[in-house]
């Protein structure tokens, strides 16, 4: 387990979580606010969100897999796809990064124009088990997305996984933002909730809401859809981070070969 988190690899992934997360609550909260001369629309809401969760997944994908989202997170470890400690350092690099781009935001932005920082609340007399069923149906869609979108095991035409997922989050806006403001993703609750030192009664919904659909959605697509062949010490492997695929293990012998032919007499 200790293998994976000391190498520098391990380290990008965790920084570009966080700076992938900070950017993205900047951009989306920032498209929310209510500007004296302009008021947004769920249009313009629901588009900077995904553009944002597209452009990082582009940008970052290749490094930590541009989860940006603990919800995220948390299910691909639920699908036996990362290790416990991968998915604990994810998590906080996220949680982290939120704080700091509605801090960023807040400071940035004129004191008549803050409002309450896009915080998610309740809307239209929702209730929060309304609430949570929204919650999880739209981050229940976007996980999928997610799943399938980057599952290396499908050939043909996949088309981009950074639009697809882009897509999809802003498919989520379009609808949720009448219900709850649109989370899907505990980070962009809890950033500006903690900036603004708000929790509501309610906040809750943003964290169970979110992880229970991108789980459900794991369980569905690793276990019953799609299931991975793999043995239970494999599956723990992965779990303890200690995993080698045979494609890795072969480079490493390659590796190892040619460093044993450079260092004979």
């Amino acid at each position: 387990m200790k293998r994976e988190i000391l190498t520098l690899a391990f380290a990008r992934a965790v920084s570009v979580e966080f700076i992938g997360t900070l950017i993205f609550v900047f951009i989306g909260l920032g498209s929310a606010l209510k500007w004296p001369s302009a008021l947004p629309s769920i249009l313009q809401i629901s588009l900077a969100f995904g553009l944002a969760i597209g452009t990082m997944v582009q940008a970052f994908g290749h490094i930590s897999g541009a989860h940006i989202n603990p919800a995220v997170s948390i299910a691909f470890f639920v699908g036996n796809q990362i290790s416990f400690l991968r998915t604990l350092f994810y998590v906080v690099a996220q949680l982290v990064g939120a704080i700091a781009g509605a801090g960023i935001l807040y400071g940035v932005t004129p004191a008549n124009t803050r409002g309450n920082l896009a915080i998610n609340a309740l809307n239209n007399n929702t209730t929060p088990g309304q609430a949570l069923v929204v919650e999880i149906l739209l981050t229940f869609q976007l996980a999928i997305c997610i799943f399938a979108s980057t599952d290396n095991r499908r050939s043909g035409g996949v088309g981009s996984p950074a639009l697809s997922i882009g897509l999809s989050v802003a498919l989520g806006h379009l609808v949720g933002i009448y219900f709850t403001g649109c989370s899907m993703n505990p980070a962009r609750s809890f950033g500006p909730a903690v900036v603004m030192r708000r929790f509501s009664p309610a906040h809750w919904v943003f964290w169970v809401g979110p992880i229970l659909g991108a789980c459900l959605a794991a369980l569905l697509y690793f276990y019953v859809l799609v299931p991975y062949c793999m043995s239970m010490s494999d599956r723990m492997a992965i779990v303890k981070g200690t995993y080698e695929s045979e494609e890795e293990w072969e480079e490493q012998r390659e590796e190892r070969k040619k460093s044993m032919e450079l260092t004979t007499p």
